[in-house]
C-alpha cells in the first residue's frame, strides 16, 4: 500500500510540476520528491490533539457482522443511516442486538433490504464473485480517470500565484465529503488554492473534519432555500474550480444539471468522484471506503492473507485517500490544459476504480506494516484549530523548492461566511 501512497502523491508533484513550466511559474520542470514514509502517514490521520480528545471515528453500531452466509458491513456513522439499519433489523440501537438480528439473515438480501431504506451496507465479497457481478465488470472497464466534454476555458489571471505558492488566487468550490473529495482540496489548498467548502445547515463529521478542513473555509448553504440558491450561484459564478461528490443525477434533481453549471460557471473546471463508479447498476449507490472495500474483494483478500474468516480490511481508507490525491491531480492536469490550450475536459473518479487499481498493485497486501507516526514526524508548530491546539504531520511532497504549507489551521463546518476573500 505504500507505494499506491507514493504514487499517488508522485502524480501530484508531477502534475504541479507540469503547471508551474506552463505558467511561466518555473523554467524548467521541477524535480517531484515524495517522502515515502510521510506520504503513507499521510494516508492515515495526520491531525495530533494536543492535550485533548478526538471523538470516535466511528458511530458504535458500525461494523463488520456475520451473517447466514458470511459477513456483512454496516455503516451508520450518519444518523439516516443508522436509522435504515435499524429499521430493517427491527431491533434495539444496541451492538448485541444488532449481531443477533443481522445473523438471521443472507447477507446480500440484507444488504439490499438498507439499501431500499436509504442506508449503506455491503456484504463481503471475493475479488471473483465481484468480477463475475455486473457492477464489478463495469467499473473493470472505466478508466482510473475519466476525461468528459472538453469545452473552451479561459482562466483567471492570478498574479499572486508564485513558484512558492502556484495556486494562490485559485477559488475551488468544495462540495464533497468524507473523504476522498476534501482530501483532494486540502491538498490544493496546500499548494495555495482557496478552497471554500459548503455543507448543509447543521453538518457535521466530528471523527473526521479536524483532518480534512486544514486550509479551508467551512461554510453552509441550504440548496433548497432560494436565497442560498442564489448566493451558491454566485460563488460557483466565480469559481474556476468545482469538487464535487454527488452520485449521478443528485446535482441534476436540485436544478444544477451540467448544462445549468456551465451556463453559471463557464470557465469553471469540474472534477466529481462516487463510490461505486460511473456505469452499471451500481452507479447510484451511496457508498464509503469500507464499504467498497467489502463489494470488491479486499477485505476478503486481506481475510485469504491474514488466514481469517473474518473481513480484514486495509488498516487505512486507501480507496478514499488515493482517490483523493488522483482527484487533486486531475484538478491540476486541466489547470494546464487551460493554460496551454484553453481547454479542459471534466474528470469523473470513483472508489470502486481505484480498488481495481488497488488489486492490480504488485504485493500491495505483503507491503511493510504501517508504524504508528512518531514526534519527529509532525511538524514543530502547533496547529490552533476551532477544538484545541494540535500538531500537523510534515508534509510528504516537494516539487522543486515548493514546500506545501497551509494558511487556515482545521475549522468547524459552518464556521465562516459564504463568501470568497478576494472577491
Amino acid at each position: 500500500m505504500s507505494e499506491l501512497a507514493n504514487a499517488c502523491f508522485a502524480a501530484v508533484g508531477q502534475q504541479l510540476a507540469e503547471l508551474m513550466q506552463a505558467g511561466g511559474l518555473s523554467h524548467d520542470q521541477q524535480s517531484v520528491t515524495v517522502n515515502q514514509r510521510l506520504a503513507s502517514l499521510w494516508f492515515g490521520y495526520s491531525f495530533a490533539a494536543q492535550g485533548w480528545d478526538l471523538p470516535s471515528l466511528w458511530d458504535p453500531i458500525a461494523g463488520n457482522y456475520p451473517c447466514g452466509n458470511g459477513w456483512i458491513r454496516l455503516h451508520t456513522n450518519l444518523p439516516h443511516h443508522r436509522a435504515a439499519a435499524l429499521k430493517v433489523l427491527d431491533c434495539a440501537a444496541d451492538p448485541t442486538a444488532v449481531a443477533a438480528a443481522v445473523a438471521a439473515w443472507d447477507g446480500e438480501t440484507l444488504e439490499q433490504e438498507v439499501i431500499k431504506q436509504q442506508g449503506v451496507a455491503a456484504y463481503m465479497r471475493s475479488r471473483a464473485q465481484w468480477l463475475a457481478h455486473p457492477q464489478g465488470r463495469s467499473v473493470a472497464r472505466e478508466p482510473l480517470v475519466h476525461w468528459d466534454a472538453p469545452r473552451r476555458v479561459t482562466l483567471r489571471p492570478r498574479p499572486k500565484a508564485s513558484a512558492s505558492r502556484p495556486l494562490a488566487g485559485l477559488r475551488v468550490l468544495d462540495l464533497t465529503r468524507v473523504l476522498a473529495g476534501p482530501i483532494a482540496t486540502r491538498t490544493l489548498a496546500g499548494f495555495g488554492a482557496e478552497v471554500l467548502r459548503i455543507d448543509p445547515p447543521g453538518w457535521d463529521e466530528p471523527g473526521v473534519i479536524p483532518d480534512i478542513s486544514l486550509g479551508k473555509t467551512m461554510t453552509c448553504l441550504d440548496l433548497r432555500d432560494q436565497t442560498d440558491r442564489h448566493r451558491f450561484e454566485e460563488l460557483l459564478a466565480q469559481a474556476d474550480v468545482l469538487v464535487h461528490g454527488y452520485r449521478p443525477g443528485a446535482l441534476d434533481s436540485l436544478g444544477y444539471t451540467g448544462t445549468t453549471r456551465t451556463a453559471l460557471a463557464p470557465n469553471c473546471i469540474e472534477v466529481s468522484l462516487n463510490a461505486y463508479g460511473w456505469s452499471g447498476p451500481w452507479a447510484q449507490r451511496r457508498g464509503f471506503d469500507s464499504l467498497v472495500q467489502m463489494s470488491a474483494g479486499v477485505a476478503k483478500a486481506g481475510a485469504q492473507w491474514a488466514e481469517t474468516d473474518r473481513p480484514t480490511p486495509l488498516p487505512v481508507q486507501a480507496l478514499d485517500h488515493a482517490t483523493g490525491y488522483m482527484m487533486a491531480a486531475a484538478v491540476l492536469r486541466a489547470l494546464k490544459s487551460a493554460v496551454l490550450e484553453n481547454r479542459a475536459a471534466s474528470a469523473r473518479l470513483s472508489l470502486a476504480r481505484m480498488a481495481e487499481q488497488l488489486a492490480q498493485t504488485p504485493h500491495h497486501l505483503d507491503s511493510p506494516a504501517l508504524h504508528a507516526a512518531e514526534a519527529d514526524d509532525y511538524a514543530r508548530e502547533i496547529e490552533n484549530s476551532t477544538w484545541g491546539p494540535a500538531r500537523r504531520l510534515k508534509p510528504a511532497l516537494q516539487v522543486g523548492g515548493t514546500q506545501m504549507h497551509w494558511d487556515r489551521p482545521a475549522q468547524a463546518c459552518g464556521s465562516a461566511p459564504a463568501r470568497w476573500s478576494t472577491a
